[in-house]
């Protein structure tokens, strides 16, 4: 599997000729390297959460690729209710989708949906984990340090963790998040794109130590998964 990261908390995972993409905050996102204008065809579109900086150009995504938005109940009926196709799940919740296995787990963080002006649609966030061809990546979205995080400990291949403090972990806790999940790899993510979550991705990697292999990724670059 390819995880191509795109700025902030947004990754392109691809294999075997099925690709998806997690949280696709691409216009207005300062850190982003393309526009959604730009993106290669999209299987799905999966979402930790209502937030602009993360529901950004979902709905738009799926509407131009025909791709399934997969998202928390109440996140995916406001996604259905802008025109995309959608499909519901929620907290502990898994299905198989064409393009792999998706799994919601729980995350702390604020649930209000970015554009609902009733707050009918106010929902959990929610960690993802994906399953394609037998690799799993755990994108965490935004949440502080849970002890559910545990309970993945030596399942996940590979976990993207933020580390930009403020709405998020800092690296202190992002460090023991990885000695929670025991991943074979980790990439960090949410930070740097405004100063507000300025972090040092060099001291996370030293934090981490043995743990886990740390790739630090710029917008733009892929890692593989062996």
């Amino acid at each position: 599997m390819k995880a191509t990261f795109h700025g902030h908390a947004c990754f392109v995972l691809e294999r075997d000729g099925k690709r998806v993409i997690i949280d696709p905050f691409l216009t207005g996102n300062p850190a982003a390297d393309i526009g959604p204008d730009k993106l290669p065809h999209l299987d799905g579109i999966l979402l930790s959460h209502g937030h602009g900086d993360h529901l950004g150009d979902a709905v738009a995504l799926s509407q131009k690729h025909q791709a399934t938005i997969v998202a928390t109940y109440e996140l995916a009926q406001f996604c259905s209710d802008q025109g995309a196709t959608s499909h519901g799940m929620h907290i502990g919740g898994a299905h198989e989708f064409p393009f792999g296995r998706v799994k919601l787990v729980p995350a702390f963080h604020g649930g209000r949906v970015e554009g609902d002006k009733t707050g009918r649609y106010t929902t959990n966030p929610a960690g993802i984990v994906v399953t394609i061809g037998g690799k799993s990546v755990y994108h965490t979205g935004d949440t502080g340090l849970t002890l559910e995080m545990q309970l993945l400990a030596g399942r996940i291949d590979l976990m993207l963790v933020p580390i930009g403090d403020n709405f998020t972990m800092g690296i202190e806790d992002a460090v023991r998040a990885v000695e929670f999940v025991k991943p074979k790899s980790v990439i960090p993510m949410h930070y740097n794109t405004w100063d507000l979550i300025k972090a040092d991705p060099q001291e996370f990697r030293r934090r981490v130590g043995n743990a886990a292999a740390v790739t630090i990724l710029k917008p733009g670059e892929s890692y593989t998964l062996s």
